[in-house]
């Protein structure tokens, strides 16, 4: 009988935490549409805004990849539009810094660490192309190729990809 309830009790608590988990990651995820969904017309301070909101999700959930993922993607698709924006060069310090951490997170999607990792190389070769073309050219390509491989499925690695080639074979 006591083996009985302590099976039924380590299964309430097993289904208590399980649901708890889910509940916070709801949370999170909500706190970043919130935040991302500010970013009507996407100006330096309205990004920055929404990158000071992604890092305080992410002080609040440190063991998640999605503040990271998202402090990233605001950054760079603010950076690749506006590549000679006074604020760029700061976002693209948060977004590397949120690439690094997305990279030290146990257990982290390899597929997006690699896109960003991809997206971030494609801003530079933006920013500037005779400089940076050639240098950061194979670490483009190779990023979305094992995002890719890695997730074939990763629809935002495939639309990076296509801008990029686009991109170079309008050179």
């Amino acid at each position: 009988m006591t083996s009985l309830i302590s099976k039924k009790s380590v299964l309430a608590i097993v289904f208590m935490a399980v649901i708890s988990v889910c509940n916070a990651q709801n949370q999170m995820m909500a706190l970043i549409g919130k935040s991302m969904a500010k970013v009507q017309e996407p100006t330096a301070e309205s990004v920055t805004n929404c990158v000071a909101e992604l890092k305080r999700i992410d002080a609040m959930y440190p063991d998640s990849l999605a503040p990271k993922y998202y402090t990233a993607l605001q950054s760079l698709n603010f950076a690749v539009t506006n590549p000679h924006d006074e604020q760029t060069e700061t976002l693209m310090a948060e977004a590397e810094h949120a690439i690094k951490k997305m990279d030290e997170l146990t257990g982290a999607d390899e597929s997006d660490i690699c896109t960003m990792k991809g997206f971030f190389y494609m801003v530079r070769i933006v920013q500037d192309p005779a400089k940076n073309g050639q240098k950061y050219y194979l670490d483009v390509m190779r990023n979305y190729e094992k995002a890719l491989k890695l997730n074939p499925d990763n629809a935002v690695a495939k639309q990076l990809q296509e801008k990029f080639y686009e991109g170079m074979s309008q050179r």
